[in-house]
């Protein structure tokens, strides 16, 4: 017999929810919840600037950025079938707001909006990111509907990067080795851990992880000259916010369980730990080198979430 009652998935129009594209989904979008849904799927995290911002005569249905990088994204959204018309206007926001990622969602996709969108990744360089996103509805049986993001065409990373290094020459053996660093350390965590969000590698030493506020971010970065690991919160132009912290010191070095550096510079200040590893960019099979990162930003996203909260309470 069966020990529990089998369901059925039954698909939503997406009509039937948000009956009109601005004033309903847009909106719908446009909250952090919903955001961060869209942030999981595409592995960038978005933080909203302003839904129907102005481009000329038009308006880009949501202008957001990365929340540690400050790139700009435009999201368009079509809850049709895809057209040229929609096309030209992601090209047209992406150069009205110099934009870098640029999120097409729709309720169905032509085969040659695909082929278009794939065509701009593949000839533009490794900063520029086009998706395309088909949304779905789902419910079981009378529960409410589910959206489900479902990336139909998106950047190889990898092969912008290689086309760019045979063109330019702007990545060394040493940056390729960082991106496959970052690249394997991302799938490590993903393994462990599928509520930590983390971002599209890229070909540096360091690799930002948001801790939930725009004040601060976590940022991992690797050594190869001292073969050393760093883990840190890195604040960017609030000195009040490192001084809070700073207040504090005693008790959040208790809670990490080890000193830590704190660095008050002119404009960015961080508080950061670091470990020595053995020939750090290829890392052994026991994966301790990924394996502290991991741990290092679940407890610093842990103890310095609850810091900044109260940070920003006491600014009420």
């Amino acid at each position: 017999m069966l020990k529990k009652q089998v369901s059925h998935l039954k698909k939503v129009d997406l009509r039937n929810v948000w009956g009109h594209e601005a004033s309903d989904f847009t909106q719908w979008l446009s909250q952090d919840e919903n955001l961060n849904l869209l942030s999981d799927e595409v592995g960038i995290s978005i933080k909203l600037v302003q839904t129907e911002a102005n481009v000329g005569r038009y308006n880009v249905d949501i202008l957001a950025e990365e929340e540690n990088s400050g790139r700009k994204i435009i999201i368009e959204n079509q809850l049709e079938d895809t057209n040229h018309d929609h096309l030209g206007k992601i090209i047209t926001y992406a150069s009205g707001y110099d934009a870098e990622v640029i999120i097409w969602i729709v309720k169905n996709y032509r085969e040659e909006h695909q082929k278009a969108i794939d065509w701009l990744n593949e000839h533009t360089d490794e900063k520029i990111c086009f998706y395309l996103i088909k949304l779905e509805l789902w419910q079981i049986e009378d529960s409410n509907p589910a959206p489900k993001f479902d990336i139909i065409a998106s950047p190889n990373e990898w092969a912008k990067a290689i086309k760019t290094s045979a063109i330019g020459g702007e990545h060394t053996e040493t940056k390729v080795k960082q991106f496959e660093f970052w690249t394997n350390f991302k799938h490590y965590v993903s393994m462990k851990d599928n509520k930590m969000r983390l971002q599209t590698p890229r070909y540096q030493h360091w690799y930002d992880v948001s801790i939930g506020s725009s004040d601060a971010h976590i940022a991992l970065t690797v050594n190869t000259i001292k073969d050393q690991a760093a883990c840190e919160v890195y604040i960017n132009k609030n000195k009040d916010l490192f001084k809070f912290l700073s207040e504090h010191k005693q008790d959040i070095e208790k809670d990490i369980n080890e000193p830590a550096e704190w660095i008050d510079s002119n404009v960015a200040s961080s508080i950061k730990i670091r470990k020595n590893f053995d020939d750090i960019l290829n890392v052994p099979e026991d994966c301790s080198t990924w394996e502290w990162l991991y741990l290092k930003t679940k407890l610093f996203q842990s103890v310095f979430g609850k810091y900044l909260s109260e940070y920003k309470k006491n600014l009420k």
